[in-house]
This record gives structure tokens, C-alpha cells and sequence, in this order.
């Protein structure tokens, strides 16, 4: 009696292990199936469809975050001493790495040919233009670009900027200031079609830099809203579009392009000017909402040059912060980064 009790005894040990070998290797499976689909997303987000909703444009806007979910399911994996798990995420990790790990890199050395850009959308609600005009001075950028510039504020602007920045130019709601002379100014037309006919938010100028010659472009594409039916970011695109094919025509060799452009450098809707400009190498200025920032929507990008480094400003009256860029004035290719 006591020896089949024993095996009893035994036999439902053994089965308990059993059924916990068994809950382990599942939790392991699904925690390592999260983390190859996570790595899918985030290597080949350019095949996600973009109809209905322009859900593929909605996942590229918030890519880097992907990181925050390969820390959690690691979390995940540890608590449940998943070994299949914390293998698996392996594949998300060096994924993740190759497309947003160089960001994380400290400023370069400053280079003998770099230009300090400064870019802020300074909202037309702005309770404090004279502070916010102050605050960005502080910054010490060579050129200044501006957007949202409505009313008195301008004014407001052009006092404070005037003394450090003799030149400037604006056309209608966008402004670049500059401590080089422009030789050269024109509106530029990104107007969707079916916008009316006062809507103006693009400026292209020609400063003369001790570098050389750059065509300096002012940028704030349409706004995007998500809502049920998803992203809608159609002006937005077009107006990119448009953009873009101006950029294409150039005939300036440098291209520096500011502004508020209402994505992200891994959305799609962007591709027509991030395929041909440089992104910034180097971090990622979360620049809106100001409160919370998740997305860098305001942005530097670079022709025959590069953005070597890209960080935030303090906060100012706006709903956006400003970023400040270092651009080096040399020949550089397309960086092509995570393009869709």
C-alpha cells in the first residue's frame, strides 16, 4: 500500500512537471512569435499595405517605439524564463539596431564645413512670441526657420531675430532668417489642388554662406488627422509630391530643406524627398506634441550635404519644440535610411 502510494504520489509529481513543461514551451512560443512578427513590421513595414486607412503610413510614424515593445516582451520573457523567447528576440533586436541604433550615437566632432539650422513651427496660438523669438537666439543657429507665422507675431519675430539675423524673407505663413546674405527668394507652390487659393506655407532662398551657395527651402506640408477609418494624410502626400519634384529641379549643388512636415522620415508620404535628401544621422528630437513628444514631424533634411546631428530645444509657447540640426556641407549620397 505504501509503495503504490509513493508511485502515486511519483507518477502526479511527474505529471505537474509535465503540464508545466508543456505551459512554459507555449508561453515561449507566443512571446517568440510577438517578436519574429515585430521584426517583420519593423524590416519590411515598406510592404505593409497602405489602403484601407494608409495604415502602412500609420506604423512607419511610429517605428522607434517598436524598441519599447522588444523591452517589454524581453520583461515578458525573463519573467516567464522563456529560453525560446529571449532567443527569438534576437531577430527584433539587431533589427531595430541596424534601423534606428545609429541615432543613438553622441554629436560628432563639429566639422570644419557645418551650418547650425534651427527649425520650429512656433503655432499660431503662441502666447508668447517675444519669449519664444529669445529662446531660439539662444540656440546660436546660422539660419532660422519658421512656420505658423501669422498676424501681429511676425512683427513680433522680425524685432527680436532682426539684430542677429539681417536677412530675412517670408512668404506667407513660413519665414527663414539668416546671418548670411540671400541673394535669391521666391514663394514656392505646394498647394494641394483641392485647397484654396490662400493657403501658402513654401519659401525657397539662396544664401550666400562662407561655404558656398545653399538652397535653403521652408517647408509645412498639410496637416494629418487619425481618426476610424485611419490615417488621413492624402494633401499631405501630395504636397510632398510636389515638393519633392521643386527639389528635384535644384540647380543650387547644397540643399537644406526646414520645416514642419507633418510625418516622420520613415513614413512613406514622405519618400519622394526623403529618396533624393539626407536624414539626420543622429538622434531623434521627438519634436510633437510638446507636452509629450512621440514623433519628430519637424525636420532637416540635406542635398550634397548631411544632417549630422539633430537634437530638441527647450519648450516654448508652441504645441511643437524646436529642433536644431548641424549640417555639413559636404558631397554626400542619399542615406536611404529604413527607406519604404
Amino acid at each position: 500500500m505504501v509503495e503504490r502510494a509513493d508511485g502515486g504520489v511519483t507518477a502526479r509529481a511527474a505529471k505537474r512537471r509535465r503540464r508545466l513543461v508543456v505551459g512554459e514551451g507555449r508561453r515561449g512560443v507566443v512571446v517568440a512569435g510577438v517578436a519574429v512578427g515585430l521584426a517583420g513590421v519593423v524590416g519590411l513595414h515598406g510592404v505593409i499595405p497602405n489602403s484601407p486607412g494608409r495604415v502602412g503610413s500609420l506604423v512607419e510614424s511610429f517605428l522607434p517605439w517598436s524598441g519599447v515593445v522588444v523591452a517589454l516582451l524581453f520583461v515578458v520573457a525573463l519573467v516567464r524564463r522563456s529560453g525560446v523567447g529571449l532567443v527569438a528576440l534576437l531577430l527584433p533586436v539587431g533589427v531595430w539596431v541596424q534601423g534606428f541604433g545609429g541615432l543613438l550615437q553622441p554629436a560628432p566632432d563639429v566639422g570644419a564645413r557645418e551650418l547650425v539650422v534651427v527649425q520650429h513651427n512656433v503655432s499660431d496660438e503662441n502666447p508668447d512670441p517675444a519669449g519664444t523669438a529669445r529662446a531660439l537666439l539662444a540656440a546660436g543657429g546660422d539660419l532660422v526657420a519658421l512656420e505658423e507665422l501669422v498676424g501681429p507675431a511676425l512683427g513680433v519675430y522680425e524685432d527680436v531675430l532682426g539684430a542677429d539675423y539681417p536677412h530675412h524673407v517670408v512668404h506667407g505663413t513660413v519665414g527663414l532668417w539668416s546671418k548670411y546674405p540671400i541673394r535669391e527668394e521666391q514663394l514656392v507652390d505646394i498647394r494641394p489642388r483641392a485647397f484654396e487659393a490662400g493657403w501658402s506655407r513654401g519659401l525657397r532662398a539662396v544664401v550666400r554662406t562662407p561655404y558656398g551657395d545653399v538652397a535653403a527651402y521652408v517647408a509645412h506640408l498639410p496637416s494629418v488627422r487619425v481618426g476610424v477609418r485611419g490615417l488621413a494624410s492624402s494633401p499631405r502626400d501630395e504636397s510632398a509630391r510636389m515638393l519633392g519634384d521643386i527639389v528635384r529641379g535644384e540647380k543650387v549643388g547644397a540643399v537644406i530643406l526646414m520645416g514642419d512636415l507633418n510625418s516622420t522620415v520613415d513614413d512613406r508620404g514622405l519618400h519622394p524627398l526623403t529618396s533624393q535628401l539626407n536624414v539626420a544621422e543622429r538622434g531623434f528630437a521627438f519634436s510633437y506634441p510638446a507636452a509629450l513628444p512621440v514623433a519628430r514631424i519637424d525636420q532637416v533634411l540635406a542635398g550634397s550635404a548631411g544632417v549630422s546631428h539633430v537634437r530638441t530645444l527647450p519648450a516654448t509657447g508652441s504645441d511643437h519644440l524646436p529642433v536644431a540640426a548641424r549640417v555639413a556641407l559636404d558631397p554626400l549620397p542619399p542615406s536611404g535610411r529604413l527607406a519604404p
